[in-house]
């Protein structure tokens, strides 16, 4: 069975029905649903509860029947700090990239392909990356 991580900006996209993404994302997550499990973590938990107001709101959007919860590994901790610092070392600007080497860290150390639009995630890792942009 297939399993995806889903990224924070493909759930933003579906929870606030973005107009060029939203439906796209939203298709994607339901297909994926269809032939796997869908996964989020606790750094994808903590970017989209930033935008809400209760805990409650956050278990109704991504509730655990649809999203399972995994921990992050050790070595997908290590392998994130690792790759956040090549990339400072190569003269990333972005200071709060760290989530982003958590989420692609995880996908990678537990095997699992990756939903987002984001496909920067390739240059550091070796995943799928699932693109609800490219349809």
């Amino acid at each position: 069975m297939r399993q995806w991580l889903v990224d924070t900006n493909v759930l933003l996209d579906v929870i606030g029905a973005d107009t060029v993404f939203g439906e796209r994302s939203k298709a994607v997550l339901s297909r994926c649903a269809e032939q796997g499990v869908l996964v989020v973590n606790p750094v994808i938990l903590a970017e989209v509860a930033a935008l809400l107001d209760s805990l409650e709101e956050l278990e109704a959007l991504l509730p655990e029947a649809l999203f399972r919860r995994d921990p992050i590994p050790l070595a997908a901790s290590f392998l994130a700090g690792q790759a956040y610092r090549r990339y400072k070392r190569q003269g990333g600007a972005k200071s709060r990239m760290l989530a982003d080497f958590l989420i692609g860290a995880h996908a990678a150390v537990t095997g699992l392909d990756l939903i987002s639009r984001d496909e920067g995630y390739s240059a550091y890792f070796t995943l799928t990356v699932l693109n609800p942009a490219r349809g």
